[in-house]
């Protein structure tokens, strides 16, 4: 009998969960179009709104949520309909970012292990950023895609202090934000649901307030045009509303696989990461003849962000957190999910020990 396959690239995408799936099938059951005046469309209505409030209060969220298509529809419309006259974005954002602010102006990273309290961003570079005429707007993600690193803590944080200070307003990726359910303190926030276990084609853009954003007309008050994805938003909930215990390993485990990686000579890459990405080097070889060895293992991992990793280019996030060329060329993304078991990551471990062995 053949071995079912272990993904380990949860960062890309992730299956779908089952109460996600339970709670898309029974929105299709509401079949009627949310903005129809009759009885049908008033019920999708309801429900629709219900999930929106829900959405809010699974992340303490205390402003407004508009239903999206995914994480570059929100991206495009945070940093393409906001009140500001100039964009900023960190050097490691998400290819999406970049092509939802051209032209934006990219603030380095701060490579410094005694001032992580800043989320990894240079403050310098940021203060000359903001000393130029003109209301801005500071994208920065909250974990990394590729290495795992908090960018943006959920603490208070100087740089996003020194925005507000400026007048400005500030946007976190939060695609990647695994079970957690802590956003930092922003003022728009930008969720996927295929990252979660919700399916394809539904995200979310947070706002603490219409007045920061320019209205399109059309659905979501205003905000969006398009018939309203009822079984996404429902899906999308449920995804929400998940936690650690519907995770298939602990933190525990997740910090324990970690520490067998460790002893294998795996290097990590961030001062402050999470559990669930894993941006790690091979001792010799390189990242394209790992993953055809761990593919022919029957392992699934990446190596980088999945709109990047065709690229025979060098990440260019790896190069702007500093990682040397030679290091980079030897670098794999492993991720896990809700999905993941403890012998998905023990496999993993014998895989990688046999690999170098």
């Amino acid at each position: 009998m053949k071995r079912p396959r272990i993904y380990l690239d949860h960062a890309a995408t992730t299956p779908l969960l089952p109460q996600a799936r339970e709670a898309m099938l029974r929105g299709f059951d509401r079949w009627a179009n949310p903005s129809s005046p009759h009885g049908a469309g008033r019920a999708a209505r309801a429900a629709l709104e219900d999930a929106r409030a829900r959405v809010a209060a699974a992340l303490n969220w205390d402003g407004e949520v508009i239903f999206t298509s995914g994480a570059s529809e929100a991206l495009a419309m945070g940093l393409g309909r906001a009140k500001v006259e100039r964009r900023l974005v960190s050097a490691v954002e998400h290819d999406a970012v970049f092509r939802a602010a051209p032209g934006a102006e990219v603030v380095p990273m701060l490579l410094d292990d005694e001032r992580v309290d800043y989320g990894l961003l240079d403050p310098e570079a940021l203060a000359e950023a903001l000393s130029k005429p003109g209301r801005v707007m500071l994208a920065v993600q909250h974990i990394n895609s590729e290495t795992g690193s908090f960018l943006l803590p959920t603490m208070r944080n100087p740089c996003v202090d020194m925005v507000r200070a400026a007048g400005g307003l500030v946007l976190s990726d939060c695609s990647q934000i695994g079970f957690q359910r802590h956003l930092p303190d922003v003022d728009m926030v930008v969720l996927s649901g295929h990252k979660i276990g919700a399916p394809v084609g539904i995200g979310a853009l947070l706002v603490k307030n219409f007045d920061m954003l320019e209205p399109s007309g059309g659905q979501e008050r205003g905000y969006r045009q398009g018939t309203e994805n009822l079984p996404g938003a429902l899906a999308l909930v449920a995804a929400l509303e998940a936690g650690e215990d519907d995770w298939g390993t602990t933190v525990q485990q997740q910090f324990d696989f970690e520490k067998v990686l460790f002893g294998h000579g795996i290097i990590f890459f961030g001062a402050s990461q999470c559990t669930h990405i894993r941006s790690v080097a091979s001792p010799r070889l390189s990242a394209a003849v790992m993953l055809m060895k761990l593919d022919a293992m029957g392992i699934c991992v990446s190596a980088g962000s999945a709109c990047s990793s065709g690229s025979l280019k060098p990440s260019r996030v790896l190069t702007a957190f500093g990682v040397p060329p030679e290091v980079a060329a030897r670098t794999i993304r492993v991720s896990l999910g809700w999905s993941t078991t403890q012998a998905d990551l023990d496999a993993f471990a014998d895989a990688w020990e046999a690999i170098h062995r």
